[in-house]
């Protein structure tokens, strides 16, 4: 039986070699002596992640996906840089202990982390927080999705050791044209409506505030909070595309999955932004500006940009699915869902662009 109720045993195709994995760490960390268990975390969509118990110790290892990725994509060099110093300026990143470049352990490259312990929030309000009845409780954790995202851009990149981790100028460019590549790579069928998108996130980039470290997939369930408390994060997760760019980019990213009651594809949403109690798009943003002390007077661009992001995500997956190279089968309606949000993008810069 899995140890953790968020836990199960590896998928067909995803299991790694106790063995070696046990063989590797020996001696890495406190309690890492023999061959461990190994068990799958279920969630995510790309990177694989997976808990490594010993009997006195338990870690989580992370590595990318199986199958082509794209450059600078699934990267746990990256991953392991950021979390082995992060943690000391903003706690909520778990430490990073080892990372292992030799592929032929698991093939491929993969780090070891801390295990955090928390409730991670999908699309529905656990009945801890009271399955979506108690407003009150919803509004905190959305509350608490915006405050963490803000504290985090107060991060100073350089006190942190991570002064160097990007190339800031001309960042937002750069994610324009990178994303509207990957999407071109891995599209299935042609879409007019994603075309105009890519045209127009290049026609109205604004001037970009100043540089701060990025996450570059701030989302709900990229967290945890605390049992108990659904106004309390313990953890941030995914950090193999953090990066020192613009902070906006962060915030585009999270709104576009933040569904509204009522809004075409909803059905689409990821987190229970449908649900009484959570803030509204506008109440979030403005949240964020208070917080932060930015402008947030641009954001339209920036949610127009987040989703076209989100469908280039989606995109790619199911074209990993298509292609064999995961046997996941969540994968298999990507293509549907990433021509909604091409369609929600082109809809929201029609309307305010």
């Amino acid at each position: 039986m899995p140890p953790d109720p968020d836990v199960i045993a590896p998928r067909p195709g995803e299991e790694l070699d106790a063995t070696a994995v046990g063989r590797t760490l020996a001696g890495k960390m406190p309690g890492a002596e023999g061959t461990p268990e190994i068990w799958q975390f279920p969630g995510g969509h790309a990177n694989l992640t997976y808990l490594i118990e010993y009997p006195t110790a338990r870690y989580v290892l992370r590595r990318g996906p199986h199958g082509d990725v794209a450059a600078g994509a699934h990267d746990m060099g990256r991953e392991y840089r950021v979390l082995s110093v992060l943690y000391k300026e903003f706690p909520l990143a778990p430490r990073a202990y080892f990372y292992c470049e030799d592929k032929s352990v698991i093939g491929a490259t993969f780090f070891v982390m801390e295990r955090r312990h928390g409730l991670v929030v999908r699309r529905d309000v656990p009945p801890e927080f009271g399955g979506g009845k108690d407003p009150a409780q919803v509004r905190k954790l959305s509350e608490c999705l915006i405050d963490t995202l803000a504290d985090f851009h107060a991060v100073d990149p350089k006190t942190a050791g991570l002064e160097g981790l990007g190339k800031p100028d001309g960042y937002l460019e750069r994610q324009v044209k990178g994303w509207s590549d990957r999407w071109n790579r891995a599209k299935t069928k042609e879409l007019q409506n994603a075309d105009e998108v890519v045209r127009w996130l290049a026609d109205e980039r604004p001037p970009t505030p100043k540089p701060t470290l990025v996450h570059n997939d701030w989302r709900l369930d990229n967290m945890a909070v605390a049992a108990d408390d659904p106004g309390r994060c313990v953890a941030v997760y995914d950090w193999d595309m953090c990066t020192v760019g613009d902070p906006f980019t962060d915030v585009g990213t999270l709104l576009s999955s933040w569904y509204e009651p009522g809004e075409p594809y909803d059905f689409l949403s990821p987190m229970p932004s449908r649900e009484p109690g959570f803030l509204t798009r506008a109440e979030a943003i403005e949240r964020y500006g208070k917080r932060s002390g930015r402008d947030v007077s641009v954001m339209p661009y920036y949610y127009v940009f987040g989703l076209f992001k989100m469908a280039g995500i989606v995109q790619q997956l199911y074209f990993r699915w298509k292609q064999g190279q995961t046997q996941d089968t969540r994968m298999s309606g990507g293509e549907m869902v990433a021509e909604g949000l091409i369609n929600l993008a082109h809809e929201h810069l029609t309307k305010h662009g």
